[in-house]
């Protein structure tokens, strides 16, 4: 819908933006390429390549251009110091792929329009189309489940979208997630429920998990995850004795104290069922440009722990560290503290745990860059902004989300506009400054090499023709005339259809058994901080309130806020509250209310509604434009505030290092 609105903001930059004391100036393209790489070779020299950090925010992933060319920055600077979206998102995902199926990338994806029950974790694909399930029309497909007799069961704190569109939800204590599925876990075992089918022959850890299930029955957690025993043990019966079922967990699974195991969980129990890799249930793509495949034989299969954060320790995961450690290791002085920073298409400080902390460590850095189209609460503390163009002035194909769809597609399609000649590509103003800081390195020689031998051009369509050559149903494998090129689908203006999923393993295992692993050790010795979590949850005093974030239909993340006909209407950066929890304060429906946590305090009006379960409370994210010197002219008009600014950097999961934005505990009082 803000297509229109984004491409013809006012506010949106298409020039080089330097900061001097007089304010913001326009500059041009080679005044700011060589400014911009003399300030970072200049931190690199004088405190060591790792005193530069990169930071990609979500939007990287919906650029070609970004997919392609991105990685070749941090290849010239040679930093260890490389943040992501990813830590604040899917990595507990990533992490299980890498682990059990062995490659990060492998991750499996509801075959949706051919199951009979749906399991949902923390995810409401009515709001975010799917995520990690590219799916067009999901209220359609969500309908035709039911239509052909089949159920959609949600567990969720809030009772979203999707779940008020199912046929069962369950209220689930945030955080608690994990100790969920491992009660179905110790139901089916312990009923003898449990069936690899085909997957046996090349599985191991059945065991182990068998084992692992054992501590945790029904009846121990149900008190501490706020669901009935034998609801718990209905679930799980009704999943194992299901021919074509599939559990998805999202977000909310992964955002939280124990996503990794969370993660885990999932894959285990649509293994140990039988519903992975099977028709209705968790499949794997077989996508016309294999990412999967491309990333190891460029040798990124993924890795985990190489190193860890300087500050607090924690694990790198596929050359980034985690999100939560980035403002700590810039205001903490010491070897190795970083000095300068990139950003591109990010605005962390509304997007990652405690904004405000790393709002004033931007504030002291030596150095920063920023790869974006608007001046917004994180790129204001840049030196430089280096505006791209946007989505309707260039190509695009989807090389992530084609990765994970429920249907094998193809689709590519051409800019819509011409760019004006004194703007560039995102992926142009990665490659002019990674030549200038001195590319090189193994994704830089793949890349030309690739390109070189096959007489594609380097641009992120001579990439994409060459992944189609080169995949599954390209020209390389087939006669000329029946492969897929940059060329045919163009000329498929709506794309192709590939078909529906197919049965992948053994096949596409990537470990170096060649078999599938249900028991890591990573995760085996994570369940005795969960066994610890379990123990003093099922002691702790009533009470408490715990703070989880949402998404609106119309509230995708926080750039999406200068658009007049996303953000017009009723407020909607509210605290979501039960109405038992609201009478016992004494607050009453769109009263001020203060929230406070560890790390900060913000004010909001109440929303009382019972579709929040008691003891937990809900703000949107992505909100908080209140800041001085953006210049986002709808977005300061509709500022709300920031849940990141109540979030804190030092609660995540400490297995996989991925961001906690659930179960942040809080107090919540009328406002003065």
């Amino acid at each position: 819908m803000a297509l229109k609105d984004i491409h013809e903001d006012p506010n949106r930059l298409r020039r080089p933006q330097k900061r001097t004391d007089r304010g913001w100036v326009e500059v041009e393209w080679e005044q700011a390429f060589d400014e911009v790489a003399a300030g970072l070779a200049q931190v690199r020299e004088r405190h060591g390549r790792h005193s530069v950090a990169i930071y990609q925010g979500n939007p990287s992933v919906h650029s070609v251009g970004v997919l392609t060319f991105g990685q070749l920055l941090p290849a010239a600077i040679r930093t260890r110091n490389n943040y992501s979206a990813t830590s604040a998102d899917q990595l507990p995902h990533m992490l299980a792929a890498l682990q059990m199926f062995g490659n990060q990338l492998r991750m499996p994806v509801p075959d949706i329009d051919h199951t009979d029950l749906l399991l949902v974790f923390g995810g409401n694909p009515l709001v975010s189309n799917g995520s990690i399930m590219t799916a067009p029309d999901l209220k359609g497909r969500l309908r035709s489940i039911r239509d052909r007799g089949g159920r959609v069961v949600v567990f969720d704190p809030r009772r979203t979208q999707t779940a008020r569109a199912a046929d069962e939800h369950h209220f689930v204590t945030p955080g608690t997630d994990a100790l969920v599925l491992l009660a179905m876990l110790h139901t089916i075992f312990k009923e003898g429920l449990d069936d690899l089918g085909r997957l046996g022959p090349f599985t191991d850890g059945l065991s182990e998990v068998r084992a692992a299930a054992s501590r945790f029955s029904p009846d121990r957690v149900a008190g501490i995850v706020g669901i009935e025993a034998n609801d718990l043990r209905r679930v799980a019966r009704e999943f194992a004795r299901t021919e074509r079922a599939a559990c998805y967990g999202r977000i909310g699974v992964c955002t939280q104290e124990f996503g990794g195991l969370c993660a885990w969980l999932l894959n285990v129990l649509n293994a140990v069922t039988g519903h992975l890799d099977r028709r209705g249930g968790m499949m794997f793509t077989t996508p016309a440009v294999d990412i999967v495949r491309a990333a190891s034989q460029m040798g990124r299969k993924g890795a985990f722990g190489r190193y860890r954060s300087r500050v607090r320790g924690l694990p790198e995961f596929g050359g980034e560290l985690p999100v939560s450690s980035l403002a700590e290791d810039m205001d903490t002085p010491g070897e190795g503290q970083i000095r300068a920073l990139v950003t591109s298409c990010g605005n962390p400080v509304l997007s990652i745990p405690n904004g405000a902390r790393l709002e004033r460590a931007l504030g002291d850095l030596e150095f920063m860059v920023s790869i974006d189209i608007y001046r917004n609460e994180t790129t204001r503390h840049a030196n430089y902004i280096l505006p791209p163009t946007w989505a309707l002035e260039r190509d695009h194909y989807d090389l992530a989300f084609y990765a994970l769809a429920v249907r094998n597609v193809a689709r590519y399609s051409e800019a819509v506009f011409e760019r004006d000649p004194d703007q560039r590509h995102d992926w142009e103003i990665y490659l002019e400054l990674a030549t200038r800081l001195g590319l090189q390195g193994p994704i830089a020689r793949h890349l030309r090499g690739a390109l070189r031998a096959t007489g594609r051009k380097v641009t992120p369509r001579g990439v994409v023709d060459l992944g189609l050559r080169l995949g599954p149903y390209g020209a390389f494998g087939f006669a000329e005339r029946r492969g897929l090129t940059v060329k045919k689908l163009v000329q498929s203006r709506h794309g192709v259809d590939l078909g529906a999923l197919q049965p992948r393993l053994p096949e596409a295992l990537e470990t170096d058994s060649g078999r599938l692993q249900l028991a890591p050790p990573v995760y085996l010795d994570d369940l005795d901080r969960l066994e610890d979590f379990a123990t003093e949850r099922a002691s702790r005093a009533a009470g408490a309130l715990s703070l989880i974030g949402r998404r609106d239909l119309r509230s995708n993340n926080s750039w999406m806020h200068n658009s007049n006909r996303l953000v017009k209407g009723k407020p909607r950066c509210t605290l979501l509250m039960n109405p038992g929890d609201a009478g016992a304060r004494g607050l009453a429906d769109g009263q001020r209310v203060r929230v406070d946590s560890r790390v900060g305090r913000v004010e909001a009006p109440v929303e009382v509604s019972d579709d929040i379960m008691p003891g937990v409370v809900s703000l949107p994210h992505g909100w908080g434009h209140h800041r001085e010197g953006i210049a986002l002219d709808v977005a300061r008009e509709h500022a709300g505030v920031s849940v990141n600014d109540l979030t804190d950097e030092a609660y995540c999961d400490t297995l996989s290092g991925n961001a906690c934005f659930s179960a942040v505990p809080v107090t919540v009082e009328a406002a003065e």
